[in-house]
Order: C-alpha cells, then sequence, then structure tokens
C-alpha cells in the first residue's frame, strides 16, 4: 500500500493525532497560540490548493450548470438554517453578547474546508466549489439582515463586510487559480503532470495540519471564558445532528445521486467560522465574548466533520447507483 493510500486509510487516526496534539498545546503551551495563529491561513490556502486538484475542471465547468443542486444548497443555508438556529436558541439563557456570537457563524455557511471534507467523505466536490461564490455573496448580503431581525439594528450595524472579502480572495479565489495553472501545466508538461501527481497526497496531511493549527491557536481564547460560553455547546451539538438529517432529506426528495446527496449534507452542516472570527474580533467595546463563542463552535465543528466523514458516506448517505430517496414518500420528477 503507498503513502497516499495508507493515508486516505488511516485518515481519522491522523486526524485524531492531530486534535490530540493540538490540545496538548493549547492546553500547555498557551503561548504559542500567536504564533499557532499566524499559520492558520497558509494552512487553509495549501488545504485548499490541494482539494482544488482533485476536481477536474471540466467537471468543475459542469457543476455550474447544476442549478437544482445550486438552488437545494442555497434554500437550505438561507431558508432552513435560520429557522432551525432560531428554534435551537429558543430556550437558551445566555448574555446576548454570546447570542450575537453563536448567529454570527451558524448563519453563514462555509466557503473553504468544507471542500476538503466533502472530498473526504466522498461527495461530489465540485458542486461544493462551484456554490461558494453564491454562498459567500448572499451571506455577506443576509448576515447584516438576520442579525438584525434576530438581535436588533445596533448589531447589524456593527458588522465589517470586509474580512468576508478577503477570505473569499484568500481562500477561494488564490488556491482555485492555482490549482486551475497546475492542471494546465500538467497538461502540457511531464514535470507538470509529475508535480500534480505528487500532490495527490497532500490532501489528509494538509487537514490534519489545519486541525492542528486552528485547535492551538484558538484553544487558549476560549479556555480563558468556557464558563461562560459553556451553554451554547448543546446548540452546536445539535445543529451538527439535525441538518445532515435534513440534507438528506432534501437530497432525497430532490432523487439526488450519492455523490450530490454527501455534497448537500456537507454544505448545509459546515459554518463559515474561520471567516467569521476576524468579524468577531473586530466588533466593538462590548461583545469581547463573540469571538470565545465563535472559537468555541470551530472546536466541536472540527471534531463532528471527523465523525461526518464516516457516518455520511457509511450510513446517513451510503453508497448505490440508484437517486436517493424518502422512504414512503413518492418523488415526481
Amino acid at each position: 500500500m503507498g503513502h497516499r493510500d495508507w493515508l486516505a486509510a488511516n485518515q481519522v487516526g491522523v486526524y485524531a493525532v492531530a486534535v490530540a496534539a493540538a490540545v496538548g498545546v493549547g492546553l500547555g503551551r498557551p503561548e504559542l497560540a500567536p504564533a499557532f495563529e499566524r499559520l492558520v491561513e497558509p494552512v487553509l490556502v495549501v488545504l485548499l490548493y490541494a482539494t482544488f486538484l482533485e476536481v477536474p475542471f471540466v467537471r468543475l465547468r459542469e457543476a455550474f450548470a447544476d442549478r437544482r443542486f445550486v438552488a437545494a444548497a442555497l434554500g437550505l443555508n438561507f431558508l432552513v438554517v435560520p429557522v432551525v438556529v432560531w428554534a435551537l436558541t429558543r430556550f437558551l439563557s445566555v448574555d446576548p453578547v454570546v447570542l450575537v456570537g453563536v448567529f454570527m457563524v451558524l448563519l453563514t455557511p462555509c466557503i473553504d474546508y468544507v471542500i476538503a471534507f466533502t472530498e473526504l467523505a466522498g461527495g461530489d466536490s465540485e458542486r461544493v466549489t462551484a456554490t461558494t461564490p453564491a454562498l459567500m455573496l448572499l451571506q455577506l448580503l443576509l448576515l447584516p439582515a438576520y442579525l438584525w431581525l434576530f438581535m436588533g439594528r445596533r448589531v447589524a450595524a456593527a458588522v465589517d463586510p470586509g474580512p468576508f472579502v478577503e477570505a473569499f480572495v484568500a481562500f477561494i479565489a488564490v488556491p482555485l487559480a492555482l490549482a486551475w495553472l497546475t492542471e494546465a501545466w500538467a497538461d502540457r508538461s511531464d514535470r507538470g503532470n509529475r508535480w500534480q501527481a505528487a500532490m495527490g497526497w497532500l490532501p489528509v496531511p494538509a487537514m490534519a495540519a489545519t486541525l492542528l493549527v486552528v485547535i492551538a491557536s484558538q484553544l487558549p481564547r476560549v479556555r480563558d471564558s468556557f464558563d461562560q460560553i459553556a451553554a451554547v455547546v448543546p446548540v452546536y451539538v445539535a445543529f451538527l445532528l439535525v441538518m445532515p438529517v435534513l440534507a438528506r432529506v432534501a437530497a432525497g426528495l430532490l432523487g439526488m445521486a450519492v455523490g450530490e446527496g454527501r455534497a448537500l449534507v456537507f454544505t448545509s452542516v459546515t459554518r463559515n467560522s474561520l471567516v467569521v472570527l476576524p468579524l468577531a474580533l473586530a466588533l466593538p467595546a462590548g461583545y469581547e465574548l463573540a469571538p470565545a463563542v465563535v472559537v468555541t463552535q470551530t472546536l466541536v465543528e472540527l471534531c463532528g466533520m471527523v465523525a461526518l466523514t464516516r457516518v455520511v458516506p457509511g450510513w446517513l448517505v451510503a453508497d448505490g447507483s440508484a437517486p436517493l430517496s424518502v422512504p414512503g414518500v413518492t418523488r415526481r420528477d
């Protein structure tokens, strides 16, 4: 078995080691957190570059034309998710500043490592990639509206859209362009082809590195405030349990193929915590707890994603050649 096959077969174990190491560093050497925080963006860029290399651009162009998937992803993220978040937080008795952090992170769909997790679960990652521009634009426009609806005008006005734009350029545009250039190089050069083949082993180590630097950089921040924000952890866990099921039902009603169904699950459940964190840090005085609330979601979600890369293909959206369906429901095309 080659290195690439071994990594793919043992990826969950690799991630568990990375998480354990990150927890050890975050708790034992909290003074190293700023150094790890500086590594988050470059590690994410490498991860997404490696992920985009796994997606042939011919298939990516085809995915843009799949209006059914795009409509389902947007509908779940911007119509269903707000209702679910509102329901999950109705009986949450916490400081309103904590609620701001919860809403900011749960109402914004992920545009970066969701692609890698979808790929690792055997999902149709090019369809997730194709939806990222629309997801990015709509969350940029709708987050202030949702915050105004849930929290009032003052909170909505405090959100700066700049970090969203910067994140789209850094995490999507740059690695996607580099992957396209690499693919073009590989088509014209043996050296480029060897480079692209060598990069095939990179996604699992890059994901492990992402888990390591994110948790190690942010865990000290959470530890300092955990007694005040522990109440939101059940909300984050419940979101991880509810949204995959709702996405699976939607995929069944639409008769999606297995790969599409897995992609729909991951784009519906994964949140934009790494992009929202700068937004939370930019909030005015009085919102100091919001970043810790966002970071807590990051920690819960990363652990949940490792589990979902096994649960989704193994049970929720298992392999099969026929389109997905919902028991007891007759689908009409």
